[in-house]
């Protein structure tokens, strides 16, 4: 699927709830247990934990049910949520989601930024569409499939380019960033989440052999945020305005990958397999890098 990329436009639903409709968590009560009307305990499933409403208010309005049933990597919105603090995205802007998945992403830029988003899709895009219909946002969203190097668009098409959770499957070549930047306005936004380490595998003389029992060579392309911040810079197309690891993106990451294994059982063993890589883990190497910029 390297290279693959589905496209949506959303111009500027389902899936929606109230944030902790129903129940409430207690200060001091132990990890596992909510209180439901203040009366009755009932213990906490790890969908429960997919709604962070002090770290993440915009993802916890979303239902984690409908969420999963788009899985195709670590939560789309808490990374997407976390990244957007470190950009400008404005209502009305036309935004690429590059890499879009089965369509979490589109649909959170379109609701809560009220940009006009494209999507670039792994997914045909009659089921994109179908995805965003229900999201109520069919009418602001455009689905395109297309090769992540052959990107069907005009120059300077775009606002912002926002890709979640896929630029490693493309993004690493030195070539990449100067051809993407054509598709930004100048002054443009590009914001990119992609898993990243702590240390260069190059640095540590291979993969460990936690990370590498569960995904092989692709954590040669999990590389830290100052990697990236130079292959970005040195091209001089862009000003690089934050280039930083997620805080707690391995727990977050961790929590995500639980609520999988609980609640996919046909993916079971694979969200298991990074499960217990991240359990060992605990933060040292793995993580995710949220990179920002602007076209010059």
């Amino acid at each position: 699927m390297v290279g693959v990329v589905p496209v949506c436009s959303v111009r500027a639903g389902a899936g929606r709830t109230g944030a902790g409709a129903g129940c409430g968590v207690l200060a001091g009560v132990g990890a596992g247990w909510r209180v439901r009307g203040g009366l009755e305990w009932v213990p906490m499933s790890s969908l429960d934990h997919l709604r962070d409403p002090e770290r993440y208010p915009r993802s916890a309005g979303y239902d984690p049910a409908w969420l999963l049933g788009l899985d195709m990597g670590p939560n789309p919105l808490w990374l997407l949520e976390d990244l957007a603090r470190d950009l400008d995205l404005r209502p009305g802007m036309r935004v690429l989601d590059l890499g879009s998945g089965k369509g979490a992403t589109s649909v959170f830029l379109a609701r809560e930024y009220g940009v006009s988003v494209v999507a670039d899709w792994w997914v045909e895009a009659c089921e994109a569409a179908a995805v965003f219909a229900e999201a109520g946002v069919g009418a602001q969203v455009e689905a395109v499939r297309a090769e992540a190097h052959q990107l069907p668009f005009e120059p300077e098409s775009f606002d912002a380019v926002v890709s979640v959770d896929a630029f490693e499957y493309f993004g690493t070549a030195d070539t990449y960033l100067p051809y993407l930047v054509r598709f930004l306005r100048p002054g443009g936004q590009l914001g990119v989440a992609t898993p990243a380490m702590t240390r260069e595998v190059r640095d540590l003389g291979a993969v460990p052999d936690h990370i590498g029992r569960v995904v092989g060579w692709e954590a040669i392309a999990w590389h830290t945020a100052e990697w990236w911040r130079f292959l970005w810079e040195v091209t001089g197309l862009v000003r690089v305005t934050s280039a930083r690891l997620q805080q707690d993106g391995w727990r977050d990451w961790l929590v995500w990958e639980r609520a999988c294994a609980e609640h996919l059982p046909r993916e079971r063993a694979s969200h298991q397999a990074v499960v217990d890589m991240l359990t060992q883990d605990q933060g040292r190497l793995l993580s995710f890098a949220l990179l920002s910029a602007r076209r010059h």
